[in-house]
């Protein structure tokens, strides 16, 4: 048995390509990209449930193995384009949540939603009264 399991893995290490997706050059960072793929779908909820102290983390977290993937030998350019992706987009969310609770953007929003409730009442008197017409 173990002859079979020494001959497989001598045929899939002689394939380079074979080698390269049975290796953790391959399944490392196809695993981590789970972390920029929420991060691309977290620009869409509403920035209130952004934390400033985690995103801040994940900046840190993604730059400094976005350099260690450049440095180890062989270089890992699919973690590295993982790191770079979250990167950008954990920057993205810190801009959004600075926006949000420093800059205003939170009272802007709130002012905003009591103009559409304002138009919204307004909407809903006028169609009352179209009704009461007939």
């Amino acid at each position: 048995m173990a002859a079979l399991v020494k001959g497989i893995n001598a045929k899939i290490r002689a394939n380079p390509v074979l080698d390269y997706f049975c290796s953790t050059h391959f399944w490392g960072p196809a695993s981590n990209f789970g972390i920029p793929i929420a991060a691309v779908m977290d620009t869409q909820k509403d920035p209130e449930i952004i934390s400033g102290g985690m995103t801040g983390t994940l900046i840190l977290y993604s730059a400094t193995f976005a350099r260690y993937a450049l440095a180890v030998t062989p270089k890992n350019y699919l973690l590295f384009g993982c790191h770079a992706v979250n990167f950008t987009m954990q920057n993205v969310q810190m801009y959004r949540y600075m926006n949000y609770w420093k800059f205003g953007g939170r009272e802007a929003a709130l002012t905003a939603k009591g103009e559409a409730e304002k138009i919204k009442d307004t909407a809903k008197d006028a169609a009352a009264k179209v009704l009461r017409k007939d």
